[in-house]
């Protein structure tokens, strides 16, 4: 497969059972060493380096193009390099040939991560010759055609749904596209495919997928694209239990093919959790589970105390912090972290000599101060903190102390991934700013029909629970998805509850509930965001690192200078002014 016109192997095959062979290599000077009467060269392409010896009379510039004949001959002994799978021979007797020479480059390609990340965007094709950074993309490579071969045993058909299309805005802004022909008239990018794919259910595909590019123009928050791609799945005929059957056995393959087991083996089913019991516990819905340390309520244990913040407040929760050993000033800084999450301060108790011990102990008698104790099972060293306001409020905050705290004490390893489905979400969520309700997740979610006929004539909204589910891996959402309703006049009353009125419905989603007058069947699905799971399981910081062009935290290229003006012509063309 790697023989060319140019070339007999590439750089990364050659070894001792090669030796005496004439071979003829392609790719990239690496690194030049002068060793007075012999340079050492190093050549590079995307399958490995080999070692090249030059007449000390020849000159190359790293990074340039060349193209080395010679023989493969064994490396002296005390020379060999056991790293490399082409450590054990080099090349000798070589002719070379210059194909493009290359200028001196903004930073040492292998070591290109350790410089300025807009520098590494604007020379993009330069960050990408590192193996390092390119290992990234032959894992997406991987994961991408683990994805399509193991859909395919399962009866998908991957079908591509428009780019341009209509603009349905759902959260956050479209992009969107001028048309020359209709002046006046915009397409917009899709920030998913969620009502095409429920259109192939309508059509009979039965199973649908496909590796989506989205759309959202959103002010970018910390790890974030504009665009990004998303394993786009829809099924017909199915309950919850089917759709996480097949994305578990997608997720398993995709890390036994790129050898994410062999650091921690992933188990199926993965573990559920409600709603309700992620927040009670851990405060978010999208919990890591790599470790413990739960959330308690202690309104009961406390209510009888002296301290007047207990006493007052609504519901009072607690969390025990092990082995924290916690001096004053890190009870200072994990007050102030608690302040910006939205707590007015924080209670404590430290344990020492078997006893809790703390500033506010004198509010408490012995008795509660034991039981309290007791409820978490607190030994000499660790460090018990209160949150006392609303529920949500409280759950926010210990939710939030337990994650500083976990990455202060490195309490979950990297090589380690949790998966855990949440279920059982809120239908809708109350937009304060606007005095009305929203959808949790998208208006086209069914809600759990037992809670929709009990609680939606009583009109209480908050209490209506939605067949949604997210996937969490490592606390981070990487899937969410739902089982859709297929019912129109059902659909009607979720955008009525919602506030569309029927001419908005009309002109945002009239060709959808056209589609529903036709016999559509039960139909659910799930979006997971593959370059969120990629860094996961590389062990990365950033989702640009598993992007081959991503844009920067301005939503801007440095190599392309994306976004940029146009010429007045093309404006002129689409009937547009710049005001």
């Amino acid at each position: 497969m790697s023989k060319t016109h140019y070339r007999t192997h590439t750089c990364g095959e050659l070894t001792e059972k090669n030796i005496g062979e004439k071979v003829t290599l392609c790719g990239w000077v690496e690194t030049v060493r002068d060793h007075g009467g012999v340079t050492f060269v190093d050549l590079r392409d995307r399958y490995g380096k080999t070692q090249a010896v030059f007449p000390p009379t020849e000159k190359l510039k790293p990074e340039s193009s060349v193209q080395v004949k010679g023989t493969v001959a064994r490396r002296p002994k005390g020379t060999e390099n056991p790293k490399l799978p082409t450590g054990m021979v080099e090349i000798t007797d070589v002719l070379v040939e210059i194909l493009s020479a290359c200028e001196t480059p903004p930073f040492e390609i292998t070591k290109s991560q350790e410089t300025n990340e807009d520098l590494r965007l604007q020379y993009r094709y330069l960050d990408l010759r590192n193996p390092a950074v390119q290992k990234n993309l032959f894992t997406r490579h991987k994961v991408y055609q683990t994805i399509r071969r193991v859909l395919d045993t399962q009866d998908f058909v991957e079908v591509e749904t428009p780019i341009l299309t209509k603009s349905t805005p759902e959260g956050a802004r479209d992009y969107l596209v001028p048309s020359r022909l209709n002046q006046g008239e915009f397409y917009a990018l899709p920030q998913s495919p969620q009502l095409f794919k429920q259109i192939l259910m309508v059509s009979g595909f039965d199973r649908y997928f496909q590796i989506a590019k989205c759309f959202r123009d959103e002010d970018l928050r910390a790890d974030r694209q504009p665009e990004f791609t998303q394993l786009d799945m829809e099924m017909s005929f199915i309950k919850e239990e089917d759709i996480f059957a097949v994305v578990e056995k997608v997720l398993k393959s995709v890390f036994d093919a790129v050898g994410a087991t062999g650091r921690s083996p992933l188990q199926t089913p993965f573990p559920r959790l409600t709603y309700q019991q992620a927040m009670e516990s851990y405060g978010t819905d999208k919990p890591d589970l790599r470790f413990g340390v739960k959330i308690q309520d202690v309104s009961a244990v406390v209510k009888s105390s002296e301290f007047r913040i207990f006493k007052d407040a609504p519901v009072v929760l607690g969390l025990c912090l092990p082995k924290m050993q916690a001096s004053r000033k890190d009870i200072d800084e994990l007050t102030e972290f608690a302040k910006t999450e939205g707590a007015g301060g924080l209670a404590y108790f430290k344990v020492e000599g078997g006893k809790l011990e703390s500033p506010i102990a004198k509010f408490f008698k012995p008795e509660i101060l034991a039981e309290l104790q007791k409820k978490f099972g607190a030994v000499d060293g660790d460090l018990l903190v209160f949150a006392a306001d609303e529920r949500h409020k409280a759950q926010k905050v210990l939710g939030a102390i337990r994650l500083y705290v976990s990455k202060l004490k490195n309490w979950a390893s990297v090589d380690s991934f949790h998966f855990s489905w949440i279920t059982d979400f809120p239908l809708f969520k109350w937009n304060e700013e606007g005095k009305r309700w929203d959808s949790e997740h998208h208006p086209f979610t069914s809600p759990n029909m037992e809670d929709w006929i009990k609680y939606k004539p009583m009109g209480e909204l908050d209490k209506i629970r939605s067949s949604a589910y997210d996937l969490v891996l490592n606390g981070n959402e990487v899937a969410s998805g739902s089982i859709r309703i297929h019912n129109r006049d059902l659909q009607r009353e979720i955008f009525k509850a919602i506030g569309l009125d029927e001419k908005e419905v009309e002109n945002r989603f009239g060709f959808l509930l056209k589609a529903f007058e036709f016999g559509p069947p039960p139909h659910g699905g799930i979006a997971l965001g593959i370059d969120r799971v990629i860094t996961i399981l590389l062990g990365l910081s950033s989702i640009r690192e598993v992007i081959a062009f991503p844009k920067n935290q301005k939503a801007a290229d440095p190599m392309t200078e994306a976004p940029s003006p146009v010429d007045e012509r093309q404006l002129k063309d689409l009937g547009i002014k710049i005001r």
